[in-house]
């Protein structure tokens, strides 16, 4: 009788335990596997011009970052005053337009609303998944080489970016000179 009920139960808490550890883990504090490897290929529509292609090599050449965002993300809202003010610092940013309609992600930014320098269309999360994106917003630095020195999880914040963010810029600028 005592067995019958015993293992069920160790077997519950067993659960229970791996669920608990599992729920704590921070997904921004995660290791992004891509952190010192060149930036993945892609090849997809410019978001300005459909004609247009936009590659990893659009995005190289001078440190920026790289901001994966969407209309529809609520974060993304909530960073974009921060991207604006680094873009107003001279800050080269590029994105991502991820699982997003334009029509949608055109209301979304306007003429005075848009830190973006290149933006490339990814309406299927096609390059998305390269770069190793779990969700809206990531942002990433790149050297001027085009290797991805940072990743981060989640909408930027003052602090991210006093701390973070704008040292590694200001080492990688310095290094670039």
């Amino acid at each position: 009788m005592l067995r019958r009920i015993a293992f069920p139960l160790v077997g519950v808490l067993v659960i229970l335990g791996l669920l608990y550890v599992g729920l704590g883990i921070d997904s921004r504090a995660l290791p992004s596997p891509l952190v010192g490897k060149p930036a993945p290929a892609f090849q997809l529509e410019s978001f300005y011009d459909p004609e247009e292609i936009v590659t990893e090599a659009d995005f190289i050449g001078e440190v920026a970052l790289v901001n994966v965002w969407a209309s529809w993300c609520s974060s993304c809202r909530s960073e974009k005053p921060y991207l604006m003010e680094l873009a107003r610092q001279g800050v080269t940013i590029h994105g991502f337009n991820y699982r997003d309609t334009r029509a949608d992600a055109r209301r979304y930014l306007s003429a005075e609303m848009n830190p973006y320098d290149k933006i490339a269309f990814d309406p299927n999360g096609e390059a998305g998944m390269e770069w190793g994106v779990y969700a809206t917003p990531e942002t990433y630095v790149l050297d001027a080489g085009g290797t991805i020195r940072y990743k981060h999880i989640g909408p930027l914040t003052p602090r991210i970016i006093r701390e973070e963010v704008l040292p590694l810029i200001e080492k990688l600028e310095a290094e670039n000179r």
